[in-house]
């Protein structure tokens, strides 16, 4: 098809020709306003309702500085890595059975809260290798063991009851422990530290 110069040439679209519908909602949408949840405005024709804020219950928290770190980075323990082929050790500088128990197990409790090596390995390693070799040195100490290992990851999905990694469960663990070997007064002293224990016995 040929055009003749002067003669009218197809019609482009031009703004104006946009359909009446389209033309509509582009006007409610320039007049729609945000607005918060529960007021007199979100119940208005061309409000928006704000969405609610993101309640963090799965960001990463950074962990409180334990008193076990503190004590650590000062050099107030008697402790040092020993590298094994298979596994690495703690090489203590004394006898653990001659260890100030009470000052030093509630300690390493605290320490379990900590998921940084070399903190998180010395703290879990030490208590296990003091509650080896304490014998009955334990049994006085465990009224101060109750607040340090009151403690729980809390939110989120944990996926580490596999591995027997859940401290929520190794906590329940301990404390029913305390409670079968820790003599007729165990149980009074740890549902006076956390009321809401139940006893395994």
């Amino acid at each position: 098809m040929v055009i003749e110069e002067g003669a009218p040439g197809p019609s482009k679209p031009t703004g104006g020709d946009r359909q009446p519908r389209q033309r509509e909602k582009d006007k409610q949408q320039d007049k729609q306003q945000t607005c918060e949840g529960f007021t007199i405005r979100a119940m208005m024709k061309n409000s928006v309702v704000r969405g609610p804020p993101p309640a963090g219950s799965v960001k990463k928290r950074p962990a409180k500085r334990t008193a076990f770190r503190k004590f650590y980075e000062r050099g107030d323990f008697p402790i040092a890595v020993q590298h094994e082929t298979v596994a690495n050790k703690i090489a203590w500088k004394v006898e653990i059975e001659n260890l100030d128990y009470h000052y030093f197990l509630p300690l390493f409790f605290d320490g379990l809260c900590e998921t940084e090596f070399p903190y998180e390995f010395f703290a879990r390693q030490g208590v296990h290798d003091m509650l080896e070799h304490g014998g009955n040195k334990i049994l006085p100490v465990v009224p101060q063991l109750i607040i340090p290992i009151k403690i729980n990851l809390g939110d989120g999905i944990e996926y580490s009851q596999q591995r027997r990694e859940n401290i929520g469960v190794l906590i329940k663990e301990t404390l029913e422990l305390f409670e079968r070997y820790g003599g007729e007064n165990a149980y009074i002293n740890i549902k006076y530290m956390i009321p809401t224990y139940g006893s395994c016995m």
